[in-house]
């Protein structure tokens, strides 16, 4: 004997690495040094542009380059490909802040996004989220966020132990519930930024 039923067989679907983990300043927000901040995942320069430049396409235009320091990043590519498109890519050593993304786009205007390294805990990662996508506050640069920081948190790594493993929620700290909510490492509609200079 046989059983029938009226579902359909189960299909294997592709696992998608969720998008990337991103804060921008919201439209109208005063106009500082940064535009927002970006926490990659891993240290592939290759990937984590792709995914970058994938979300923020849409929001801000074609992004036509990309320019890095290599001081973090063990390989640089000349191009990524993003919807459809090849996203140069260039490197500065000194013009350019070692925690610091420039993303260019010819229709719209350049944007200065924090990189905060993969390695860095929630708690921290957070925290330099919401520094750098509020537009309060005096305008500061990306290496001036990152050691401040170190000055008042001790090493953004050492909250690693504070996370729950395998999530992007935003745990609690030694000083009980973080202040900026998990939405702050999210790209949310709200936090849609400027579209031109």
């Amino acid at each position: 004997m046989s059983a029938t039923t009226d579902h359909p067989p189960l299909r294997i679907v592709p696992f998608r690495v969720p998008a990337a983990r991103l804060a921008l300043k919201p439209v109208g927000a005063s106009q500082g040094l940064l535009d927002g901040a970006w926490w990659p995942r891993s240290r592939d320069l290759t990937a984590e542009l792709s995914t970058l430049a994938e979300v923020l396409d849409p929001l801000w235009g074609r992004i036509t380059r990309i320019a890095v320091n290599p001081t973090h990043w063990p390989v640089i590519p000349r191009m990524v490909p993003v919807n459809g498109h090849a996203v140069k890519i260039g490197w500065f050593t000194r013009e350019l802040d070692p925690h610091k993304i420039l993303l260019l786009s010819y229709t719209a205007g350049s944007w200065d996004l924090l990189v905060i390294p993969p390695e860095t805990g929630a708690p921290a990662a957070a925290r330099l989220m919401a520094a750098a996508s509020t537009g309060v506050g005096p305008a500061t640069t990306a290496s001036a966020l990152m050691a401040a920081e170190l000055a008042l948190h001790g090493s953004p790594e050492a909250d690693r132990g504070h996370e729950s493993e395998g999530t992007d929620e935003i745990a609690e700290d030694e000083d009980g519930p973080s202040p900026y909510p998990a939405a702050a490492v999210a790209l949310s509609a709200q936090q849609i930024p400027r579209l031109l200079p």
